[in-house]
């Protein structure tokens, strides 16, 4: 249920139009952290996937790959941004690469196997790189805390106190799915568009990029998946690239740095290493389900302009802010996803605006299926009440983070002062045991505003 999360933080943000070739890229709309937090994030990030993961201290390797990686992070566009980039191999079989707010770039030996040219690989690099010089980690951070947290993290200095570690309190990790690391459709446009100015600065043929992403998306099987659950494919993309191409100055391309083939060679000789465990226990990083206890007993957890009543059982957290989550014990997931629980949220009114139910709703929905585009709404929004004032109730389903399906029920309610939304979320073979629980919370939200 994250992304529902996510969405209810950012209604008010606009949609991106659909990008035109040659036009100007731009960040995320939406970013409440500096340039120096990003690079503060990073480093902190990259500590601990140097952790977490096998970083390869293989000379050669580590040569070819900043020679690379640098021919890209040395052109015009890669140096306006002022992030300093670094790059590094990890040790895993499959086929990726991220690189996190700010600069540090990891290539994982599965990628380096798998590309056929240097060329495809200064295509990922390049990518890889505008997602940072376009601040799209911070951008999906900004979207993901809620409105008091993003106010606390952009008054806060660089430097002082733990990035991630605030990160943490908002139910942010870098586990797998980090929001840190996971773009849209729109978003990986972006980087397409803006890798391909990289590239042909560096005089690597663009087009290598989107044969490379083409390659993996047609062979499909073991090669493909893990790429693409953290870079959704856009549609056309290769035609994209293509036309983005022509808008650039005309360059000479084919340029190579001579140790193909001898990087293939020193990866062919690695002894296979085996992954870090986890750290501190060998346990699933997903509980086979929640607790589904239900205290009788009832306490309040209140919010900016809301309360409700919940399982004394449960957790809340968040209370005081804009987001308020309570769930029962392993309801929140490594990572902050929610798989039973309910997710509260005010989003303010824009100056000078004021909430318009039947329309923000159907925005919110919309946004809901553009970022998550398995989720589905189970008929029409049914009118309820909360309170005295007029609310909305709808029926999605989704995947549930546990395994198998998801039904979530989102009531939307209007107040003078921005948009209230509470989401009730439960595993589908759960949602008859918990309707009774969620009913008895959904009568006692209370609104203050």
């Amino acid at each position: 249920m994250k992304r529902i999360f996510l969405a209810l933080i950012i209604l008010t943000t606009p949609l991106l139009a659909a990008r035109k070739p040659g036009s100007a890229l731009k960040p995320g709309l939406l970013n409440a952290f500096s340039k120096q937090q990003d690079v503060q994030m990073g480093q902190e990030a990259a500590a601990q996937v140097r952790q977490q993961q096998v970083v390869l201290n293989n000379a050669f390797l580590k040569a070819y790959i900043d020679k690379v990686g640098m021919r890209i992070a040395n052109t015009q566009e890669a140096k306006a941004s002022g992030f300093p980039f670094s790059f590094e191999v990890v040790a895993d079989p499959t086929i990726n690469a991220f690189a996190l707010p700010g600069g540090p770039m990891f290539i994982q030996t599965g990628l380096l196997a798998a590309v056929d040219s240097e060329a495809e690989l200064a295509g990922v690099i390049g990518h890889e790189l505008s997602h940072v010089i376009l601040r799209h980690g911070t951008h999906q951070a900004s979207k993901a805390t809620g409105l008091q947290m993003i106010a606390g993290l952009a008054g806060a200095a660089a430097g002082q106190g733990s990035m991630m570690g605030q990160l943490a309190q908002a139910g942010i990790g870098l586990g797998a799915n980090s929001v840190l690391m996971k773009f849209s459709r729109d978003a990986e446009t972006e980087a397409d568009a803006l890798g391909s100015h990289l590239m042909a600065e560096s005089g690597y043929d663009p087009k290598e990029m989107a044969l490379f992403f083409a390659k993996l998306s047609a062979e499909g099987g073991a090669r493909g998946p893990q790429f693409f659950s953290d870079h959704p494919n856009p549609d056309n993309r290769e035609k994209a690239i293509d036309d983005e191409v022509k808008t650039l100055p005309v360059r000479p391309y084919g340029f190579e740095s001579g140790d193909f083939k001898k990087m293939k060679a020193e990866l062919a000789k690695l002894p296979k290493v085996a992954p870090k465990p986890a750290a501190g226990t060998a346990a699933p990083a997903v509980p086979v389900t929640a607790d589904t206890t239900v205290s009788t007993t009832f306490k309040t957890a209140s919010g900016q302009g809301f309360s409700v009543q919940y399982p004394d059982n449960w957790q809340a957290s968040g209370e005081n802010t804009a987001a308020v989550t309570v769930a029962p014990k392993n309801g929140v997931l490594t990572g902050g996803a929610v798989g039973l629980g309910a997710i509260l949220n005010f989003t303010p009114n824009q100056p000078g605006k004021t909430v318009n139910l039947a329309t923000d709703t159907q925005a919110l929905l919309n946004q809901l299926k553009t970022d998550n585009p398995k989720m589905k709404v189970a008929g029409s929004s049914v009118r309820t009440t909360v309170g005295t004032r007029p609310a909305l109730q709808t029926i999605l389903t989704s995947n549930s983070p546990y395994g198998g399906d998801e039904q979530d029920t989102l009531i939307t309610v209007a107040t003078p002062k921005g948009l209230v939304s509470i989401v009730f979320v439960v595993p589908q073979n759960q949602a008859a045991a918990m309707q009774t629980n969620f009913a008895r919370m959904a009568r006692s939200l209370k609104l203050s505003n």
